[in-house]
């Protein structure tokens, strides 16, 4: 599946704000997030998460804080743009270990690249943090 398209962007955009459930998928076992707006499938994107012994919450989450730029103060101020925290200190942000998107690789959270996690900021932004979940599955 392709990234989320500008028309995607713009039916989002479009829809009444009550009408905007979105819903941010994290497959831990495919290494795989899927955007999905009203039950449909948006685009999906590689991601890296908890490596072993740095286990990725999983369950169902709203977004708690959103930063466009936030730096790791527990891992030696590590750049996390984009960030959307879910859980304490667990978030989906973007990473420029490329390389590594598609296996567990983080420290829990959910590494996406950095276009991708800007686009999933932006729709979250618009929609409202209010109007998503974030869905961790095994």
């Amino acid at each position: 599946m392709r990234p989320l398209t500008p028309i995607a962007l713009a039916l989002c955009l479009a829809a009444p704000v009550a009408a905007k459930p979105l819903v941010a998928e994290v497959d831990l076992s495919d290494q795989r997030l899927t955007v999905v707006y009203k039950g449909e499938a948006l685009a999906r994107y590689p991601v890296s998460t908890g490596r072993a012994g740095f286990s990725t919450p999983t369950g169902s989450f709203r977004p708690m804080r959103m930063y466009e730029e936030y730096y790791s103060r527990q891992y030696d101020d590590a750049a996390m743009p984009n960030a959307i925290f879910y859980d304490r200190g667990y978030a989906i942000h973007g990473s420029w270990e490329l390389p590594s998107l598609g296996s567990p690789a983080s420290h829990g959270c959910v590494r996406l690249h950095p276009g991708d996690a800007r686009t999933l900021f932006e729709l979250v932004m618009t929609v409202g943090p209010e109007n998503v979940r974030i869905l961790v599955k095994p």
